[in-house]
C-alpha cells in the first residue's frame, strides 16, 4: 500500500541521503571518534573500553522507547528536534575538552547524544516508509546505506584527520577536538534548518494510538520472537559471533596509538584517521558490497563459513602487528585486509537477522535482533580494556583470535534451510 505524501513533491534524493548521513555521524562519533579522543586526551585503555561500551547502551534498548516516538507528534518534528539536540550536543562536548572534569563531562554528554541519536533513528527509518512509495522505498534502499557509509568515513576519517591536523600544526591536542566536534556540531545545525525546510509534509505522519506494529504490545511480540525455532543456537549465534571483534574494536585504535614502548605502533592521530578512518572503512564499504551481491548469487547457507572466516581470520594480523611493529605501509594493509573481512563477514549476520525477523512482527523482531547484537558488542567492548592492561597487547589480540571460535561454532545450530536464500536489503 502506498503511502499519500505531501504537495508540492519533494525529491527524495535530497532528503534521504541526507537524513542517512545524520543518522549515521552521531554512531560513529560516539561509538568509535570517542575512543580516538580519550586516548589522546590521556585517559587509559581499561577506562575507555568500560566507559565507551555503555555508550551503546541506547541503540540495545532503542526498541522500547520505538512506540512514545510512533505516538507522540510527528516523524517529521523528531527528526528536527534529534538534530537540533545533537548540534547542541556535540557543541556543549567541545566546551567539555579544557575543563578539568572533562571525562566525566563529556561521558554524560555522549551519553545524551546516544540517547537522541537513537531516537533519531527511530524517526527516520520511520519517515523513510511514511515519505515513499514502496515502490521508491526499494529504489532508494541502497541510497540510504551507501549515505550512512558516507556519514561513516566523514566521522572516522575525515574529522579525526581534521583533529590530527591540528594537532600537528599547533600541538594543542584539546584545541584539535574542540574543532572537529564543533565542525560536526555546525554540521547538525546545517542538517536541522534543510530538514526544518525541506522534509516532506507525508498525510499520514501523525501521531498515532495504536493500529501499527509500532503501537503493538510488547509482549506478543517477545513470545513470537523467543518462540522461533531452535532459538537457544539462534541467540548464541547473535551474541557470540562477533565476540572476538567485540573485543577487538575497542582496543585497534588504541594500539595503534600507543607508543611502543606501551606494546602499541605509536600512530599520529592524523594517519589513524587515514588508516583506519579512510582506507579502513572504504575497505569495510567493499566488503559489504561483496558479500551483498555473493549471497544474492550463492545464497546464504553456502556463504556464511566463508563470511565467518574472512570476519575472524584476519584478526591474526593484529597479532602479527604485536609482535613484528611492521612499518607504516604493512600496518596499513594489515588493518585493510581486517576492515575487508569484517564487512563482508558483517553482511552475512545482518541477513541472518533478517532471516529470522518474522510475520506479522517483523520490523520489531529486526529491532530486538538488532538489540541483542549491540549487548553483544557492549558487555565484551566494556571488558576487553581491563583485559588488555593485564595482559599486554600481543596476548591480547591472541585471546581475541581464540574468542573467535564459539561465533563459529554457533553457526554448525542455527535454523537455516540449505536452499533458502534470504531477502538481501540494500
Amino acid at each position: 500500500m502506498a503511502h499519500p505524501v505531501s504537495a508540492p513533491r519533494r525529491s527524495p534524493w535530497l532528503w534521504v541521503p541526507t537524513t542517512y548521513f545524520a543518522e549515521g555521524v552521531p554512531y560513529v562519533i560516539v561509538n568509535t571518534v570517542s575512543v580516538v579522543i580519550y586516548k589522546k586526551m590521556g585517559i587509559s585503555n581499561s577506562l575507555i573500553a568500560l566507559t565507551t561500551s555503555f555508550l551503546y547502551l541506547p541503540w540495545v534498548i532503542k526498541m522500547l522507547w520505538g512506540p512514545f516516538v510512533d505516538t507522540r507528534a510527528t516523524k517529521r518534528r523528531w527528526i528536527v528536534g534529534t538534530q537540533v539536540a545533537l548540534a547542541a550536543g556535540f557543541a556543549i562536548t567541545a566546551l567539555t575538552m579544557r575543563s578539568h572534569f572533562f571525562f566525566a563531562l563529556s561521558i554524560a554528554v555522549f551519553a545524551l547524544i546516544a540517547f537522541a541519536s537513537a531516537t533519531h533513528d527511530i524517526a527516520v527509518d520511520g519517515f523513510y516508509m511514511l515519505g515513499l512509495t514502496q515502490t521508491e522505498q526499494a529504489l532508494f534502499a541502497g541510497v540510504r546505506s551507501t549515505f550512512y557509509r558516507v556519514a561513516m568515513l566523514f566521522a572516522s576519517g575525515g574529522l579525526v584527520v581534521l583533529a590530527g591536523h591540528i594537532e600537528r600544526m599547533t600541538g594543542d591536542v584539546p584545541l584539535s577536538w574542540i574543532a572537529a566536534l564543533g565542525a560536526a556540531g555546525a554540521v547538525f545545525a546545517g542538517l536541522a534548518l534543510f530538514h526544518s525546510w525541506y522534509l516532506p509534509r507525508p498525510a499520514s505522519d501523525g501521531a498515532r494510538r495504536g493500529g501499527t506494529e509500532g503501537g503493538t504490545s510488547f509482549l506478543p511480540v517477545f513470545r513470537s520472537y523467543f518462540a522461533q525455532p531452535r532459538i537457544g543456537a539462534v541467540l548464541a549465534f547473535i551474541l557470540l559471533y562477533r565476540l572476538g571483534e567485540a573485543m577487538l574494536v575497542k582496543m585497534a585504535l588504541p594500539f595503534l596509538l600507543d607508543p611502543p614502548v606501551r606494546g602499541g605502533l605509536g600512530l599520529s592521530t592524523e594517519s589513524v584517521g587515514v588508516i583506519y578512518g579512510t582506507v579502513g572503512t572504504c575497505c569495510l564499504l567493499a566488503g559489504g558490497i561483496l558479500g551483498g551481491l555473493l549471497i544474492a548469487r550463492f545464497g546464504f547457507h553456502r556463504c556464511i563459513w566463508p563470511m565467518a572466516l574472512a570476519l575472524n581470520a584476519p584478526d591474526l594480523g593484529y597479532l602479527y602487528m604485536a609482535w613484528a611493529k611492521p612499518p607504516l605501509p604493512w600496518a596499513c594493509g594489515l588493518v585493510a585486509v581486517e576492515q575487508f573481512g569484517y564487512g563482508l563477514g558483517f553482511t552475512g549476520f545482518t541477513v541472518f537477522l533478517m532471516y529470522i525477523a518474522r510475520e506479522p512482527f517483523k520490523t520489531a523482531h529486526y529491532a530486538i535482533s538488532t538489540g541483542l547484537m549491540a549487548l553483544g558488542m557492549m558487555l565484551p567492548g566494556a571488558a576487553s580494556g581491563y583485559i588488555q592492561v593485564r595482559l599486554g597487547y600481543p596476548a591480547f589480540f591472541a585471546l581475541v583470535c581464540l574468542l573467535t571460535l564459539p561465533g563459529m561454532a554457533s553457526i554448525l545450530f542455527i535454523p537455516v534451510g540449505e536452499n533458502r536464500r534470504p531477502e538481501v536489503e540494500g
